[in-house]
């Protein structure tokens, strides 16, 4: 019988090991593109329903808002004035309401400045690259 060497195993390559390296990388990263690609798309219908439920709910508030004011003036007729004094009352009213909010939005307006500490570092910026 003649006599049998073990085989050995054959080592793998620098090249090889590189190409295995960068197809196992691209692998991953394309992986990890479908994942956030799946993940963006349950984020994006959920967001969607979202903003439907939020439009709906406004939409519904609205028509709360006009029958509050209908049976407000409805109200006021049960006091004994004629019908349409009554909803000149609520107009009234509302108007007040938006002339009261449009002057304290101004008020909080007028407050706003600029950032001035983030532009004079700005300004700055161009002279830390200037040769001395």
């Amino acid at each position: 019988m003649a006599h049998r060497e073990p085989a050995v195993a054959e080592e793998p390559t620098i090249g090889k090991l590189v190409v295995d390296a960068s197809r196992d990388i691209s692998t991953l990263v394309q992986s990890e593109i479908q994942l956030a690609k799946s993940e963006l798309k349950v984020s994006v219908k959920t967001g969607g329903i979202s903003i439907a439920l939020f439009a709906m709910a406004g939409f519904l508030a609205l028509l709360a808002v006009i029958m509050v004011s209908v049976a407000i003036a409805y109200f006021i007729h049960m006091a004994g004035l004629d019908l349409a004094w009554c909803f000149l009352i609520v107009f009234g009213a509302y108007l007040l309401l938006a002339g009261l909010l449009g002057f304290v939005g101004f008020l909080k307006i007028r407050k706003v400045r600029a950032p001035e500490r983030a532009i004079a570092q700005a300004k700055q910026v161009p002279s830390a690259f200037k040769k001395s």
